[in-house]
């Protein structure tokens, strides 16, 4: 269950962190802890989160949270990045991952298939290429519905 108080951090984080060029991935408030802890997860629009871009959310955070008084009582804020995710959506990742086993879902299914799994050989405008065995299987993006890392549970 999301704490009734996520919503308005949400409203205030928001906004903060586009004008620093971030986005707002989770903002989760841990009660169960003495003092409880404020996490909220940020990304960098623009490419790799830094420890400058959580120094600098954090304090902005703080600053606008201490002047809305939200929490009344003492609270731990930790900004952080949520690290890599397994699902590439970034031109950038596809380009990191390439020789990395995938898993592309889509909907419809492709050929019949509605996940293929190979190594990740590109994206274009119009088509995700996998290598399955030697050969290029060619997926057209109209029917991918997710691409992620293939990683063994």
């Amino acid at each position: 269950m999301t704490h009734p108080l996520i919503p308005k951090i949400t409203e205030i984080a928001t906004p903060i962190a586009a004008d620093l060029g971030l986005e707002v991935v989770e903002i989760v408030f841990l009660t169960n802890q003495k003092p409880p802890v404020l996490r909220v997860d940020v990304r960098n629009l623009q490419g790799d989160t830094s420890l400058n871009d959580c120094e600098q959310m954090s304090r902005t955070l703080e600053a606008q949270l201490d002047v809305e008084e939200i929490i009344s009582d003492a609270y731990v804020l930790e900004v952080s990045s949520p690290g890599v995710s397994d699902q590439l959506t970034r031109d950038r990742e596809y380009v990191s991952f390439k020789g990395f086993p995938v898993l592309v879902t889509t909907d419809p299914p492709y050929k019949g298939k509605p996940k293929w799994q190979g190594t990740l050989n590109r994206r274009d405008e119009t088509t995700v290429y996998i290598n399955q065995k030697g050969r290029l299987i060619k997926i057209p993006r109209e029917v991918v519905q997710m691409v992620q890392l293939d990683t063994p549970s």
